[in-house]
């Protein structure tokens, strides 16, 4: 049986989730490369569990990372046997949301002796939401939450309630997610991606209103203005404007240039996200590393993260987005840099790492 490590110790921590190796049209790549990332800067020992899905695979842009461990399986029966003797040596071990082995993973950390059992559920709000009208999601056991020692959540707020009160979590807390400044940050524009606007997310089909009201209806209002829409899975009868421009799935890489080469980015939260709140997009931190200038909708607690008016814009309609375009070029410039200076102080994968750290330590 392992010994539990000692406060201060490097931590050896077994990840099951759904993708490290692949940032195509899901969100949970980029968040776990830059936290695996810290956490081996900081001496601890990462494997991360990921199942080989022809989706992802046909889409890799990830294969043999740096500091961490990284196994693919092309099912559970291959990886059982590898997974249990990472348990065996492990200091906790994380299962997470919409891992496709989630509940065989999750059954074979609760009956191993691996110090610290964590749920992480990185789309809370989605799992609360489901479980509402659903009755069950795939990717929790029958059982709930109630057995593990610690339930991560993506989202503050009333999710960390309802996430015990509906699934009996005894231990929440909220990791949220969080930018590696080593690959976001200030970079020369590219002309492929110059715009008076950009917007970067995967299609959903619950943040379609809101995107039409934020980003569509001020193209057609403003048709001097060029409008850069990145992202992947937009069906064809997408109402793509006259000046808006596509760029079909943006690899990790070139976010930074995607940014930099806009004078504002839109933020635009998924519904359920929006609708509980304190569950700030990932792209947010992405984009304020790149010192480029906000604008998001409006969810409760966007102001624990960002100050609005002076490291963010927030607009309601279409009109509140036509008047961000026609703010001042240097005034957003500084918006950029406060916004910036507040990600690097409060909202980096070593401050996330290290917060992971402490909350696994104190479990």
């Amino acid at each position: 049986m392992t010994r539990p490590a000692q406060e201060g110790e490097a931590m050896k921590i077994v990840v099951f989730g759904l993708t490290l190796s692949s940032s195509w049209g899901n969100g949970h790549a980029t968040i776990w490369r830059g936290l695996c990332a810290a956490l081996a800067r900081e001496g601890h020992q990462v494997t991360f569990f990921e199942r080989d899905m022809p989706y992802y695979a046909a889409h890799r842009d990830l294969s043999e990372p740096e500091g961490y461990e990284l196994l693919l399986y092309r099912d559970w029966r291959e990886a059982q046997p590898l997974a249990r003797r990472a348990l065996d040596k492990g200091d906790a071990s994380i299962v997470t949301s919409y891992c496709p082995d989630a509940i065989a993973a999750a059954d074979l950390i609760l009956n191993s002796h691996v110090p610290v059992r964590v749920f992480y559920d990185l789309d809370s709000p989605v799992t609360l939401a489901r479980l509402r009208t659903e009755g069950s999601v795939e990717y929790v056991p029958s059982y709930g939450l109630g057995a593990f020692d610690l339930v991560l959540s993506y989202a503050g707020g009333r999710s960390l309630q309802d996430l015990q009160r509906l699934l009996g979590a005894r231990r929440v807390a909220a990791l949220y997610g969080s930018v590696d400044p080593e690959i976001h940050k200030p970079v020369a524009p590219n002309e492929r991606y110059r715009a008076d606007i950009s917007y970067l997310g995967t299609y959903a089909s619950d943040r379609q209103a809101v995107l039409d009201e934020l980003f569509l209806e001020p193209a057609r209002r403003s048709p001097e203005r060029r409008f850069l829409l990145g992202g992947t899975q937009y069906p064809e009868d997408f109402p793509w404007g006259e000046n808006v421009w596509f760029v079909h799935h943006v690899p990790p890489q070139e976010h930074p240039a995607f940014y930099c080469s806009s004078r504002l980015t839109l933020n635009v939260t998924r519904a359920a996200m929006a609708e509980v709140g304190y569950c700030p997009s990932g792209r947010l931190f992405e984009a304020a590393a790149c010192e480029t200038a906000l604008v998001s909708d409006v969810w409760e607690g966007l102001a624990e993260f960002f100050e609005p008016g002076r490291e963010i814009l927030v607009a309601s309609t279409a009109a509140d987005v036509v008047d961000a375009l026609g703010v001042d070029p240097e005034d957003l410039r500084q918006m950029g840099r406060a916004a910036r200076e507040r990600v690097l102080s409060e909202h980096t994968a070593g401050h996330r790492g290290r917060q992971l750290i402490r909350y696994l330590e104190a479990a």
